[in-house]
């Protein structure tokens, strides 16, 4: 059985889909951040059969949690204070992401106004789809259930 250390402060990202983990490290840009993180792949779970687990230890505030309801709404942010569970924040899929996906619509101003921003919004939140701001380009996430 591995075992990882306690965090004494900071958040834990559970509930993530098996090999999802090193994506959501690179949205969350845990790279450039100066904290301990650790990754579980894989780890066995009796609600999902396998999941992933990152730990961070550093504030709440520090994480874009609008790029974690997009990535996967599920997943569950437990913030940890002096070793223990003090909350638990629920996600949901943002209504607006920016900068976060990009427009693959070639006639899309955003191809051709390289220093404009990548807008996006929920136009179906039972399908999961967003549109860009610009030209209603629909993008779908792809995610398995």
């Amino acid at each position: 059985m591995l075992n990882v250390g306690k965090l004494n402060e900071g958040v834990v990202l559970d509930h993530i889909m098996a090999g999802k983990s090193m994506e959501i490290y690179n949205y969350l840009k845990l790279d450039k951040m100066d904290c301990c993180v650790a990754i579980i792949k894989n780890a066995h779970s009796s609600k999902m059969g396998k999941k992933d687990i990152i730990k961070v230890e550093c504030p709440i505030d520090q994480l874009d949690l609008n790029v974690l309801g997009f990535i996967d709404h599920r997943i569950t942010v437990n913030i940890i204070k002096d070793g223990e569970i003090v909350s638990k924040k629920p996600l949901a899929l943002p209504a607006k992401l920016v900068n976060i996906i990009h427009c693959k619509n070639p006639r899309c101003i955003t191809s051709i106004e390289q220093g404009l921003d990548q807008v996006f919004y929920l136009s179906d939140e039972e399908r999961e789809i967003y549109r860009c701001r610009y030209c209603d380009e629909k993008y779908r996430a792809r995610r398995k259930k």
